[in-house]
């Protein structure tokens, strides 16, 4: 089973958001998949609550920092093949918990300078518990050529790999997770769902190689 954690010290940058969607298109591309919510905000929990409507039912539970390796070692049992963790938009035992038990730590940040100094903040406590890391570009604006655009994803360049491609600001996203979809199902053709597919093929490549250097490491 592969892990991936979303994970940055900064609220707002769109963590369920984004693990919401991506865990329904790895759902769609054929992964079995659990979400497992770190967060005390629950909104995963939430959007779990809705999805029940829906004949596409994706596991979500909410999980203190002190179960997670067992919760973990569960969902192997089961045969889920890809975790996928979302955390408080803070620093703590929560964050910790779930680096420490990924392959692949996604830090997602918005094109603003607070989300970027808050993405080299997550970096360096990933980097001291010698995880891998990519950063995600989200919420840009839908103009092309944007200059704050530009400069975050110089910035992310700087400190490490990023994810393709840019993740843009779409009301689909909103809608999508107040129904308890993903934007994969709720507009299909659409370009939210469009990006989503193409960051989960994204996503994918990047956590086999994170897992490959894993088991070379041990």
């Amino acid at each position: 089973m592969r892990v991936i954690a979303f994970t940055t010290q900064k609220g707002g940058s769109g963590k369920s958001t984004l693990a919401s969607s991506l865990a329904v298109a790895a759902a769609e591309a054929g992964e079995k998949v659990f979400i497992v919510d770190l967060d005390p905000q629950a909104s995963l929990i939430r959007w779990s609550k809705e999805r029940s409507k829906q004949e596409a039912p994706i596991g979500v539970e909410a999980v203190t920092p002190g179960k997670l390796a067992n919760v973990l070692a569960a969902l192997a049992k089961n045969g889920v093949t890809l975790a996928i963790i979302d955390t408080p938009g803070a620093d703590g035992a929560a964050a910790e918990a779930a680096i420490r038990h990924s392959n692949l730590c996604i830090i997602p940040a918005r094109p603003n300078a607070f989300d970027l100094w808050a993405s080299e903040t997550t970096r360096r406590a990933i980097k001291s518990l010698r995880r891998e890391y990519v950063f995600l570009l989200n919420q840009c604006p839908s103009m092309a050529n944007s200059p704050r655009v530009a400069e975050g994803i110089a910035s992310l360049e700087s400190l490490g790999g990023l994810l393709n491609p840019l993740i843009t600001s779409r009301v689909d996203f909103q809608d999508a997770s107040r129904l308890g979809l993903g934007v994969t199902e709720y507009a299909p053709s659409g370009e939210a769902a469009h990006e989503v597919r193409k960051l989960w093929t994204s996503v994918r490549k990047r956590i086999g190689k994170a897992a490959g250097s894993s088991r070379k490491a041990a």
